[in-house]
């Protein structure tokens, strides 16, 4: 683990997930972090980057019938807020499909309105790089399960906070529950999968996500006493415990706002912090190896957020640290990319 801990600062929670990090949300700055390069499969944690790149795009109001092609390309199990085809949904409506229910149906109706699925991958993965996610690959818009689809922790909380600066992001993640347009002119409801929303105080956001391949990933961010947190968990075994990891790290870097100092910062698309969210947007192993994480299951199913796809692992690239003998102790020292500062790691991967 990365933390910079000052006597008498709380003891890090154990979260028993694959990587993660808290970050401060207004500066940017990073508190605690495990692994946050490590490459895994997002699930629908990667639906913060379709919204950052496609939303700013559609006018809420605007409105859509759909056909039958659009929906052809949803993944088998994918999660889906129920769209039919021959229906008019405003964009609004498709948000909160998208925000609240997960829905891969949601997904793919506005990458028709964006020009194709084809054409709105291209797009995530431009505006992944010119927000210098470096660690994030897209192959399905929707998160679903694809060969060579990837991102990180770190990634993942570069694209919440890029989300939360715009107000309609905000207002999506933050929705507890809604009315969605249904047959004959009726409406159904519609709850937020995020429960966190519901059970933790001051929680405004983000996104949950679940596959087979990625297991539990999450990104939850919360305000308490002026100061907002980001959290962003990668592969936890169960839902449950991805909430509780989340409010366990939440709590901590609640606590030790005053002792903890920042061991990195969340870069932007010009290359430092990324401003001050709330603005109005227009728009074992040790860290280092590369090699297949272990204990995954690479068996296809289905999920209760995105479909469990095809057959195939998680990957775990990260780069390949330096190894330093200092009295006798081995030490690791990563360098990534500049987006972290050079870290020692005890060779407990604990660091004292």
């Amino acid at each position: 683990m990365q933390a910079d801990l000052q006597p008498g600062a709380p003891a890090l929670p154990d979260v028993q997930a694959y990587s993660w990090l808290v970050a401060d949300l207004s500066t940017g700055q990073i508190l605690a972090a495990k692994n946050p390069h490590w490459k895994l499969a997002p699930a629908s944690t990667l639906k913060m980057l379709f919204a950052d790149t496609v939303l700013p795009k559609l006018d809420r109001n605007q409105t859509h019938m759909v056909t039958n092609a659009e929906l052809l390309g949803v993944g088998e199990g994918s999660s889906k807020v129920g769209i039919k085809e021959n229906l008019t949904y405003r964009v609004e409506d498709l948000w909160n499909g998208v925000f609240l229910q997960s829905g891969n149906d949601a997904v793919h109706v506005l990458c028709a309105m964006n020009g194709g699925v084809e054409a709105t991958v291209a797009q995530m993965n431009e505006r992944a790089k010119a927000l210098q996610a470096h660690d994030t690959h897209v192959v399905s818009p929707d998160g679903y399960d694809a060969p060579g689809q990837v991102s990180s922790a770190y990634d993942l909380a570069l694209f919440a906070r890029e989300g939360m600066k715009n107000a309609d992001f905000r207002r999506y993640a933050s929705t507890v529950d809604a009315k969605f347009p249904g047959k004959d002119n009726q409406t159904f409801g519609i709850a937020n999968t995020n429960t966190m929303l519901r059970s933790y105080p001051g929680m405004i956001g983000v996104k949950n996500g679940y596959t087979t391949n990625a297991k539990n990933t999450f990104v939850g961010a919360a305000t308490r006493d002026g100061r907002t947190l980001l959290v962003s968990i990668m592969h936890a075994e169960t839902k449950t415990k991805t909430y509780d990891f989340t409010k366990q790290l939440l709590d901590w870097g609640f606590a030790s706002a005053a002792s903890a100092k920042p061991v990195g910062e969340l870069v932007g698309a010009e290359g430092g912090a990324t401003g001050t969210p709330g603005a109005a947007s227009t728009g074992g192993q040790k860290p280092g190896q590369a090699a297949a994480v272990p204990g995954v299951d690479t068996a296809a199913g289905a999920s209760d957020d995105d479909g469990g796809g095809a057959s195939w692992g998680l990957w775990a690239g990260v780069g390949i640290p330096a190894v330093l003998l200092v009295g006798g102790v081995t030490l690791f020292v990563i360098r990534r990319r500049g987006l972290l500062k050079p870290t020692v790691y005890f060779e407990d991967d604990i660091l004292p």
